[in-house]
């Protein structure tokens, strides 16, 4: 399946959220999955096997009768206006998935806000939303990410082990400040 369409079968609001339950929970029955995203069985089922036609989950085989435990294909996905370009129906579902995932996140920001003053006080700490202003190119934007996206490589699992480390989630949103100076030569 090409890249635009697993896309394209990827920006519903269920099938994201199957994928990244996959992601965060590990392989589960869609029974599981049902429960977990307060839907029905019989629509998870479905939209299961669209996102494994889609290349996106996996039966691990470890299922018994129609009982089937699915897997996320990947860890985690990117797809980039690049990728999509002169496709209209890609370009918009990547436009739909890019404001669900900032949607999502804010959802689940709001819920860890919701309980962080049960939680130790380093916690509230490390947790607490920082920003930072920087004049990059793209091309210094993406040198930028890409060391970002080392450094949390080497973080993924060091706490592996240690009964006080939690899985945390790590988001990256970068957009310019001056959203009505487009730079010149760009589209």
């Amino acid at each position: 399946m090409a890249a635009d369409d697993t896309l394209r079968s990827l920006a519903h609001p269920l099938r994201g959220r199957l994928v990244q339950q996959l992601r965060v929970g590990g392989p589960a029955t869609a029974t599981d999955l049902a429960r977990a995203l307060g839907t029905n069985s019989g629509a998870t089922s479905y939209h299961l096997r669209r996102l494994e036609a889609a290349g996106l989950v996996a039966d691990t085989g470890e299922g018994t009768g129609k009982r089937r435990v699915w897997r996320a294909v990947e860890p985690s996905r990117d797809w980039y206006p690049s990728d999509v370009a002169g496709d209209e129906d890609s370009e918009s579902a990547l436009g739909w998935l890019a404001r669900d995932y900032a949607a999502h996140f804010a959802e689940q920001y709001d819920r860890w806000l919701g309980v962080a003053g049960a939680w130790p006080v380093a916690w509230q700490d490390a947790c607490t939303p920082r920003d930072a202003m920087v004049l990059v190119t793209t091309e210094q934007l993406d040198a930028m990410t890409a060391e970002i996206t080392e450094v949390v490589e080497r973080y993924r699992r060091v706490g592996q082990g240690n009964p006080t480390a939690r899985r945390v989630a790590f988001y990256e949103f970068t957009y310019p400040l001056d959203l009505d100076r487009p730079p010149a030569g760009s589209r």
